[in-house]
């Protein structure tokens, strides 16, 4: 029975500084700088096809609001004047 606690005692101190050394790595590492970033980071994922970001990008650049083509965007009504320009 004493032979037993002979060999399992410096394993398990053995055991517990690799897991020490382990988790210190990690903190150093910046393995937990950012715990909800990555969870929010997936609701806010957008699905949508890389076409529809990149002519929305486009529309943007050209000055349109929202990536809504000028065409769409001038209704008649209060607002008629700003379409004139």
């Amino acid at each position: 029975m004493m032979e037993t606690l002979y060999l399992l005692i410096p394993i398990s101190v053995a055991l517990v500084f690799l897991i020490a050394i382990a988790f210190w790595w990690s903190l150093r590492n910046g393995q937990f700088d950012d715990l909800e970033g990555p969870a929010y980071r997936i609701l806010m994922d957008d699905d949508r096809s890389s076409d529809l970001s990149s002519q929305a990008s486009e529309n943007v650049t050209k000055g349109e609001p929202d990536g809504v083509p000028a065409s769409d965007s001038c209704r008649p009504g209060p607002a008629a004047n700003l379409c004139d320009s």
